[in-house]
């Protein structure tokens, strides 16, 4: 056999050895990767159950709302941000989407497609408004304040079965004259009703029952369905008032809270005896 033959079956032999050396090692970088991936998958199934994505996960607690102007490509427009002291007024506004739209399209909730809440920083003045919407999508509500001071004002709503809280500020001129926030108490008298708190005690990050009982002269009083429930329960943070999402029971005086962190908070429960809606105001402290 010549040379050049001997050479050329060589080179064949050793080309082979390098191919099979390379299909070797792509089938070993499969097997690492399709490994990884395992691991990766797994990993991830994990964090999504720390995060409430896996079944039978802690649920996180709702957020506190009302903070910020605008979220999640809404923003709350108020047509004025001043008013005089003792004055009606019509407050104006309007939801806008990303775009600085009006938005026109709002979930019924708690029976209402729309709720106004106008808070004094103090915590010592409270309304709860249900604004009417004009056809070009803006709302309004009769307002007056009496107090001169700095007032919040949420625009509480759900739209597309997401609910939210917008919060803006409103200062009535005037000199002002602040109250401390009253002690924590568990009744409180609001037109000859006695109202009686139980809390249990609350801590904060976990959830609380908020039940009340409504008397006169020592005797219950029934209350009568107000807003899809037997009442309904704002509660704002001391300081940065901060607005707490609250679940109502149907059939009781009860309410589920979620505090997000130790404190006072202001509670101002609704409710309806004899065709008229009371308001009765509880400091409530929140343990660590």
């Amino acid at each position: 056999m010549s040379v050049t033959v001997r050479l050329l079956g060589f080179a064949a032999l050793l080309a082979g050895v390098f191919a099979l050396a390379l299909f070797a090692g792509d089938q070993a970088d499969l097997g690492r990767s399709e490994a990884s991936d395992q691991a990766s998958g797994a990993h991830g199934a994990e964090a999504d159950a720390g995060h409430g994505g896996g079944e039978g996960a802690k649920a996180e607690p709702d957020p506190v709302r009302g903070l910020g102007v605008s979220e999640d490509g809404h923003t709350l427009d108020l047509a004025r941000v001043t008013a005089a002291p003792g004055k009606r007024f019509e407050l104006r506004f309007a939801i806008r989407d990303a775009k600085g739209e009006v938005v026109r399209d709002f979930d019924v909730e708690h029976t209402k497609r729309m709720h106004l809440i106008v808070a004094r920083r103090d915590l010592t003045g409270f309304q709860h408004l249900h604004p009417t919407q004009a056809d070009d999508g803006t709302w309004s509500a009769p307002v007056k304040l009496d107090d001169p001071g700095n007032y919040r004002v949420f625009a509480d709503f759900s739209r597309r079965e997401t609910p939210r809280t917008l919060g803006a500020d409103l200062t009535v001129d005037g000199k002002v004259e602040t109250s401390p926030l009253p002690a924590a108490a568990d009744s409180d008298t609001v037109d000859g009703l006695k109202v009686a708190l139980d809390s249990h005690d609350p801590n904060a990050g976990g959830e609380a029952e908020l039940g009340f009982k409504v008397t006169r002269n020592g005797r219950p009083v029934d209350v009568q369905p107000y807003l899809g429930a037997r009442g309904h329960l704002v509660a704002l943070r001391e300081g940065d008032l901060a607005f707490l999402h609250v679940h109502p029971d149907e059939d009781r005086l009860s309410f589920v809270a979620e505090f997000p962190s130790a404190g006072r908070y202001r509670l101002f429960l609704q409710f309806k005896t004899g065709g008229l809606v009371h308001t009765a105001a509880f400091t409530q402290k929140v343990s660590p």
